[in-house]
């Protein structure tokens, strides 16, 4: 079944904890390069509480891709704290890819709040995005590390293009042979997604000390997580609870957006599916017959099996590695698709 965790467990609060120390006053001092509005903008972005503008210590996002690049430094050999340029590159480029994904997906809430161009406009919205892309590429190139910064800059190549398979999907029909498969939406996940989870943990095990061979292995990791994490984000689109996602109940139906569920459902050739998908159910009735159909043609048990199967690939590589975190890096794992992030 699909998970339904609400908060980190201990061991993962510890992790995550440990992340913020030595990650947010890198961030911080970064973020303060910008103009005041992409700073304010950025700063909300990232979840933290700001005075005038600067970020202040405080409460933020969760910080799971920061502590997936500390964990696997350890795992190199080196400290956590090494990899604070790649988690603080990394975390800036989610951050820049949630502004302008927001903007073009029309979002007006995340997590509970305003998104940033409902909050500030579309213009600055995207000058903070722009703002946040440029820091990461100029912290990562920083640290010194070239083949950390090759890495990034590949990856960010795979997340436009995962982006423009996502969003030329919208265009797609639901049936016939120019309809979503699910080998296409496999490779859209693994480069909206799993790529940038991949780049954390071979960027941390890089600037940890670690060889190319382990940071290949680290990376095939985190595209298992990032399909895992994905998996499931396209469950509660579906079946969330408002309270878990802070979005509407069938949000992603109403959308006609072609999840994983969706688009494996289709499949069957459900032809009452495929009319109800085409209308765009926007009455509470017809979104509930949608999701119901979607379950019967095995899309929602498809999409968990998904979740599981990536999860079991990137715990395995993980043991194989070991390592003196071996166990926290299990278990930050474990919480990256237990949930929203």
């Amino acid at each position: 079944m699909m998970p339904s965790a609400l908060a980190p467990p201990d061991g993962v609060t510890g992790t995550l904890d440990e992340t913020r120390r030595w990650m947010r006053p890198a961030m911080q001092e970064a973020v303060e390069r910008l103009h005041p509005v992409p700073r304010l903008i950025s700063g909300f972005t990232l979840g933290w509480p700001t005075d005038g503008g600067r970020p202040r210590t405080g409460t933020g996002g969760k910080g799971v891709r920061p502590a997936l690049a500390g964990l696997a430094a350890a795992s190199a050999g080196g400290r956590a704290e090494d990899a604070a340029p790649g988690a603080a590159a990394v975390e800036f480029v989610h951050a820049f890819s949630l502004v302008h994904d927001d903007i073009m997906d029309g979002d007006e809430l995340r997590r509970h709040r305003q998104t940033a161009w409902k909050a500030y406009g579309i213009g600055p919205a995207v000058l903070a995005g722009d703002g946040l892309l440029a820091l990461a590429l100029d912290t990562l190139a920083q640290s010194g590390n070239t083949a950390a910064l090759l890495r990034l800059t590949s990856v960010l190549v795979e997340l436009v293009n995962g982006q423009a398979a996502d969003t030329d999907f919208e265009g797609r029909p639901w049936s016939g042979p120019g309809a979503v498969t699910v080998e296409e939406y496999r490779a859209m996940a693994v480069g909206k997604t799993g790529s940038l989870l991949g780049c954390a943990a071979s960027v941390g095990w890089l600037l940890g000390g670690g060889d190319r061979e382990g940071a290949e292995r680290m990376d095939r990791m985190g595209r298992h997580l990032g399909l895992a994490f994905q998996a499931v984000d396209d469950l509660l689109g579906i079946w969330g609870e408002p309270e878990v996602t802070g979005k509407a109940v069938h949000n992603d139906l109403r959308r006609g957006k072609k999840s994983l569920p969706v688009v494996a459902a289709l499949r069957s050739g459900d032809e009452e599916l495929v009319r109800l998908l085409e209308a765009r159910p926007a009455k509470e009735d017809e979104a509930l017959r949608a999701a119901l159909l979607i379950e019967r043609a095995g899309g929602r048990a498809y999409a968990e099996q998904t979740a599981e199967r990536e999860t079991a690939a990137a715990l395995a590589i993980i043991e194989e590695i070991g390592g003196p975190r071996r166990d926290d890096l299990a278990a930050l794992a474990r919480y990256v698709v237990a949930r929203r992030v």
